[in-house]
């Protein structure tokens, strides 16, 4: 994860994807051993024997065709998941993706160039703009760095998927388009696409052969808010993005239907750059915090972002800006690349603008007016009203612990993510009084089209450690070699993942291999061990490390009675977004987020005094 970027000038950024291995189907008794030391913690002996016993019969019996069925389906694939966990993991999902998978985060820009200032809103959006059309610019001309783990060059096929990108909602599954294209490949769509009080505009950021400045974007910004601002808001039909998949599908289709134009407009969107959202109508659109611009971010108007966009760049009246995704296209990764490589620039700019002012002739932005009638406007009102109940439920917490970060974690000797993952385990533990199962990614970018792989951090040898950390009888000497015996083997798990030995997506393939030849689902997925120890979706702490830059993001808890937990680690300070239900009685992502800061200290301190 911590990647050593290496740049090179005569790279060009997609040069090696053919030259990746293909993603490798690790050895059947390897995947389930590892399976079976998972669901240890969350069992007693007895129950431990019954699944032992499946684990061995399906090992044996339809286990064992299943994985040959699989190795054959390798040989003819460079990526034997991609198309699987595509459709599994986003596209056949029937709920509300814009509330359950969306990703977003707050623009870092608060702590050094910009802090919240009312009147600065299309100021700063437009050199923000500015800097992410150059990295679009870099991408089509190749010229984005590649990307290396160690010596291992990454795949860099997600960064295609950054720009002109757009899922589109099927009744029973829906599908990706990319419009995106590299300057060898041809022309590429270079339109942004503005909503702003139920609004929609669009102009072109190419204007005869070259970029829109920062003053000619600031032109067309200026346009679009002066005309929203004194006449009445559109219907705001974007809104319709956040509404269930197969209810979304269907009114898309009504849509299309009243008018050709419709489909037209849709395409238009589904084919710019990004979308851009100037988010000042809500009372609420100014906020101070970080907790705030992630809330408003994730779950704030409906109306002025389209959920199925890969990238929203949303821009709030006081200046603060947030990041919105769709994340069926790309994981968190590729984007924090992108957005860290912009951040740069502009706080080398110091946050303005430093070129000429001359603003050219181009045409005004023109706006995308939907044919709409009453079963519409109804279906918005609807949709933002479930929309609104269903975020008032979220609780959001994002705090900066600052009293260490990675230098002293790694002057420790310890991995700075597993040490934030162990001491979430114990931070679980105290809160709740049990083992919490847990997913943390690993990226599996070694390989070609390789996205992630599940880490299991709650293991035996964290449970072991977190117990002896609440016994009061036990030395501190132990719960030192307890504690590294957890770290031994959680790093020791994430090396396994990030080498395409992991065992979650390989369970997944034997499922899906046994549901495509029309075969009863394998006892091992329905025994209740398989849920309790996080399969099928069931993990109660959702985690990601964001990486090593000043952004950080978040996504919604994968169960009610669960958080999602994402964090960066800089050198001098852990940044931590957690997200939980209010609904659900017995979480808190406050408490949580309390809870581990002691542990982090408790972590250090051990070491410390283990050394007296």
């Amino acid at each position: 994860m911590e990647k050593q970027v290496l740049e090179t000038s005569e790279e060009q950024t997609f040069q090696y994807q053919d030259s990746l291995p293909p993603l490798p189907v690790p050895p059947l008794d390897e995947s389930l051993s590892k399976y079976l030391d998972s669901v240890k913690p969350f069992l007693n002996q007895e129950e431990y024997q019954r699944t032992e016993d499946i684990v061995k019969k399906f090992e044996n019996g339809i286990g064992k065709e299943l994985h040959q069925k699989l190795l054959e389906r390798a040989k003819t694939r460079r990526n034997w998941l991609e198309d699987w966990w595509l459709n599994v993991a986003y596209l056949d999902l029937r709920i509300s993706t814009q509330i359950n998978c969306n990703m977003g985060g707050p623009g870092p820009y608060i702590e050094h160039c910009w802090p919240p200032k009312e009147g600065t809103q299309i100021e700063r959006a437009c050199v923000n703009i500015w800097h992410t059309l150059k990295y679009w610019e870099l991408l089509r001309a190749e010229k984005v760095p590649i990307e290396r783990s160690g010596n291992a060059v990454l795949d860099m096929s997600q960064f295609r998927m950054l720009f002109n990108t757009c899922k589109i909602p099927g009744i029973t599954r829906d599908s990706l388009c990319n419009y995106f294209k590299t300057v060898t490949e041809g022309e590429c769509p270079s339109h942004l696409v503005v909503l702003c009080r139920g609004r929609v505009f669009a102009f072109d950021t190419i204007h005869e052969g070259n970029m829109l400045t920062p003053p000619e974007i600031s032109r067309q910004l200026t346009y679009i808010q002066k005309r929203c601002h004194s006449e009445p808001d559109g219907p705001g039909l974007s809104a319709l993005t956040s509404n269930e998949r197969t209810k979304w599908a269907e009114i898309r289709e009504y849509l299309i239907s009243l008018d050709p134009k419709n489909l037209a407009h849709l395409e238009k969107i589904q084919q710019s750059l990004f979308v851009v959202s100037l988010d000042d109508a809500s009372p609420h659109a100014t906020p101070e915090d970080y907790t705030e611009i992630t809330r408003l971010g994730l779950a704030g108007d409906p109306t002025v972002r389209w959920g199925d966009k890969s990238y929203n760049s949303i821009f709030f009246s006081n200046g603060t800006s947030s990041a919105f995704c769709d994340h069926s296209p790309f994981d968190a990764m590729a984007l924090i690349t992108m957005l860290s490589s912009a951040e740069r620039k502009i706080i080398e700019n110091e946050g303005k603008w430093k070129g000429s002012d001359k603003v050219r002739d181009i045409p005004w932005p023109e706006e995308l007016v939907f044919t709409v009638d009453q079963r519409i406007i109804n279906e918005i009102e609807r949709t933002k009203e479930i929309y609104y109940e269903k975020v008032s439920d979220l609780q959001l917490a994002c705090y900066a612990f600052t009293s260490f970060g990675k230098a002293l974690i790694k002057k420790r000797k310890l991995h700075p993510d597993t040490f934030v993952q162990l001491a979430l385990q114990l931070a679980y533990y105290k809160c709740h009084g049990r083992p919490g199962c847990c997913y943390e990614t690993a990226m599996t970018r070694r390989f070609y089209h390789g996205r992630t792989e599940t880490i299991r951090p709650c293991t035996v040898e964290a449970v072991e450690w977190c117990k002896s950390m609440l016994d009061h009888s036990a030395a501190n000497y132990e719960r030192l070699q307890l504690m590294h015996a957890a770290f031994a083997k959680h790093n020791r798990m994430r090396k396994d993942c990030e080498n395409g030995r992991g065992f979650d997506r390989h369970l997944l393939g034997l499922l899906l291999i046994a549901k495509e030849q029309g075969l009863p689902v394998p006892e091992l997925f329905v025994d209740p061990a398989f849920t309790a120890s996080g399969g099928g979706g069931n993990f109660v702490l959702s985690t990601s490390l964001t990486g090593y830059t000043r952004f950080s993001g978040c996504a919604l808890p994968m169960v009610h009675h669960g958080y999602g937990f994402f964090y960066a680690i800089r050198d001098d300070r852990i940044v931590v977004l957690c997200s939980s239900w209010k609904s659900c009685p017995e979480t808190s992502a406050e408490e949580l987020c309390r809870t581990l800061f002691q542990c982090f200290q408790d972590i250090v301190q051990l070491t410390l005094t283990a050394q007296l």
